[in-house]
């Protein structure tokens, strides 16, 4: 009886930290808005557009900055900056105010890759310090995420970039490369299901006068509409979102009912990075010598011909 008893409470235990561990699981799961890897395979389109400005809907921009050319094995860095208002709040879902978050993907050529710990320099291991990059998916190592993470103190995000070595890798060739990139701050207009977040304006959904303005429990705000055969309706507008009409105003269908709360948005951009052979390196300063020397010697063949001209002409 003893044993039996020992045997339910270990298995109500266990079964306790199985919940708990799965509702956490799934809670963290739905707050990771890296959403991207979970609806494309590709988050660059056949059209270029990158699939982060299907829910970011304002446009915004976004640099990088990285090297002309790149040696093969060579770890560089790609630096992604998002700009923003520092001063700028964006509205949480539950109608709090905070500030930005940030994200961004980068979408390199085959090949290239996140450069490995032992790899990257303690210098550069200090400026991502707190930033979790990872690879897109288990077979896209070449196409780089980050984010969310606090737009505050990450308007510049450093990627440590490892080139491939054409020798070892033969899809790769000394070429020019296209790098993609897209950044967001703040949150999204739309989720991924397509319904509409709370960070949008809110409009009327029907046509009359504003009777009464009322705050619900919860925060929200609820509208009471007025129309001309003497029907009432009501709206609720979210909490957190700043009103542009008034009571005993005519509203129109579609109207505007509140402030554009969206303060962030996305932007895309490229930049080309040459993939350089060494040798071509080595020849070309070969090259630059060996016209340096000439001219060199052109100059010093013209001085001792000057010089025994001169004396020519004195005799």
């Amino acid at each position: 009886m003893e044993i039996l008893k020992r045997v339910i409470k270990n298995f109500f235990i266990s079964s306790t930290f199985i919940i708990l561990n799965f509702t956490i699981y799934v809670q963290l799961s739905e707050a990771y808005p890296i959403y991207a890897q979970q609806a494309y395979t590709n988050p660059r389109a056949a059209n270029g557009r990158i699939a982060c400005a299907n829910c970011h809907l304002a446009e915004k921009p976004v640099q990088i900055e990285s090297p002309k050319a790149v040696l093969p094995n060579k770890v560089f860095e790609a630096a992604v900056k998002i700009p923003y208002a520092k001063d700028a709040k964006q509205i949480l879902g539950n109608g709090q105010l905070s500030g930005l978050n940030v994200g961004a993907v980068v979408i390199l050529p085959d090949g290239f890759k996140l450069a490995p710990n032992n790899l990257i320099s303690k210098e550069i291991q200090e400026k991502n310090k707190g930033v979790y990059i990872s690879p897109y998916s288990s077979t896209q190592d070449n196409i780089l995420v980050v984010g969310p993470i606090a737009g505050d103190t990450h308007q510049e995000i450093n990627f440590p970039i490892l080139s491939p070595d054409p020798a070892t890798n033969k899809k790769v060739n000394f070429l020019k490369y296209p790098i993609y990139v897209g950044a967001n701050r703040g949150r999204g207009q739309i989720y991924p299901t397509g319904e509409k977040s709370n960070n949008n304006i809110v409009t009327a959904s029907f046509e009359g006068q504003i009777t009464e303005i009322q705050t619900l429990e919860k925060g929200e705000t609820s509208l009471t509409i007025l129309n001309s055969t003497g029907k009432e309706s009501k709206q609720n507008i979210p909490k957190g979102l700043s009103l542009v009409v008034a009571k005993k105003d005519n509203i129109k269908l579609d109207q505007a009912l509140t402030k554009d709360p969206n303060v962030g948005g996305f932007g895309q951009t490229d930049v080309e990075i040459v993939l350089q052979d060494p040798s071509r390196v080595i020849g070309f300063v070969i090259f630059a010598f060996s016209v340096l020397f000439t001219q060199i010697f052109f100059v010093i063949k013209k001085k001792q011909f000057e010089k025994v001209q001169a004396a020519d002409l004195k005799f």
